[in-house]
């Protein structure tokens, strides 16, 4: 294989880079990202980046060795994709020709249309982004949070130490509860009201209220909160337009088989969150999980599919972590797939293990404090059940 092609320049597009090397990858590679900056950390853009100024210098990955000659095309993307021709047309207008492909585009955050002014208006994802917010935060500041998730109960967290009142607006009746379940997920957003963050639940946004710039949001029962900044934390697009036309399963992420090869094309793969693969120790059924560990794990895997070398299926039990209201919430597994969750460890009002269970069977772990226990915990997962 010759000149190999790497779609996305995040963590995901940045390991897929390296693996193909320490695979024995010696073509030509280049790796194209829509950003202007070369590969970053994203998790401290929700946190220390807003309190201690967003360094691009101290985000950025380091380059390994072997990827030094690595061609970088950054600032701008993929507009779309003839996988039958091997050839990529950029939002410039230039074309890129490949043997083989990666696609590791990830995400884009969802923006709500809604009438009402935009100025005011925050999504949180890449570094500019980050810039922005952090120019419109700070003591006093109303920061109204639409979504309960990670991200927005991370944001919520660091607004507060920032001096922020803060709202945390979704239509879920806990926070977390997709991410987390109803016990931690509620155990958490009780740390955040303790802290001062006022919760609107249950409810969903129908207007931003304003002229020329964001004074608050109107809800679906008439109620409204005033705001001199709202984040719109939603959750995630797959980046996968590009593909189109190309007759692919894009129906939530890129559908590959275990060995992270995209079905229906010939030389291309797909890492990292934009990837949706089967998982063994879950059933077996296709998933796309959006944890910091996937890029690595799955960049491993496809740059050898991609190069023809022989293996077995991945099989991998994803980890995750969040840092939020002054401590760390690390786990494994799925826990979108439990639905019940036992206590087995400590008090869920200080430290704490559970385990969620997806009928009888172990599907994830979660925990506040003894990481190394949590860890132990985590190796049971995705046994199925006798019968």
């Amino acid at each position: 294989m010759q000149h190999v092609v790497v779609v996305g320049a995040g963590l995901a597009g940045l390991r897929s880079a390296e693996a193909l090397r320490a695979a024995g990858h010696v073509g030509p590679l280049t790796v194209v990202g829509a950003e202007p900056h070369p590969p970053y950390n994203r998790p401290p853009l929700s946190k220390a980046a807003l309190t201690a100024g967003v360094d691009v210098d101290e985000l950025r990955f380091p380059q390994r060795a072997a990827t030094a000659d690595v061609s970088w095309c950054l600032g701008t993307a993929v507009a779309a994709a003839d996988l039958g021709a091997h050839r990529l047309t950029l939002t410039d207008g230039a074309t890129l020709d490949f043997d083989g492909l990666v696609v590791a585009t990830g995400l884009r955050p969802r923006r709500l249309s809604l009438p009402g002014p935009v100025p005011g208006r925050h999504v949180l994802r890449t570094i500019d982004d980050a810039r922005a917010l952090a120019a419109d935060l700070g003591p006093g500041r109303r920061l109204l949070v639409v979504g309960a998730g990670l991200v927005g109960m991370e944001l919520a967290s660091t607004a507060v130490d920032l001096g922020c009142p803060v709202t945390v607006s979704a239509p879920e009746p806990v926070p977390l509860l997709r991410a987390l379940g109803a016990q931690v997920g509620g155990e958490l957003a009780r740390r955040h009201a303790d802290r001062g963050v006022t919760f609107l639940l249950g409810r969903l946004p129908v207007r931003y209220l304003g002229t020329d710039r964001v004074t608050g949001v109107e809800f679906d029962d008439g109620s409204q909160v005033a705001a001199d900044v709202v984040v719109e934390a939603v959750g995630s697009h797959p980046e996968v337009e590009w593909l189109a036309g190309n007759g692919l399963d894009l129906t939530n992420g890129v559908l590959t088989d275990g060995r992270l090869s995209v079905l229906g094309a010939e030389g291309v793969v797909a890492v990292g969150d934009v990837a949706r693969f089967p998982y063994p120790r879950f059933g077996g059924g296709p998933h796309r999980v959006e944890h910091w560990s996937l890029p690595t794990l799955t960049a491993r895997h496809a740059a050898r599919s991609l190069l023809g070398i022989e293996q077995e299926v991945l099989d991998v039990v994803p980890t995750m972590w969040t840092e939020q209201v002054g401590v760390r919430l690390d786990g494994q597994g799925m826990p979108g797939l439990a639905d019940s969750w036992e206590l087995v460890q400590g008090d869920w009002s200080t430290e704490f293990h559970a385990v969620g269970r997806h009928g009888p069977d172990p599907v994830a772990v979660l925990g506040i404090g003894d990481v190394r226990g949590l860890i132990k915990r985590g190796r049971g997962l995705g046994v199925p059940s006798a019968g």
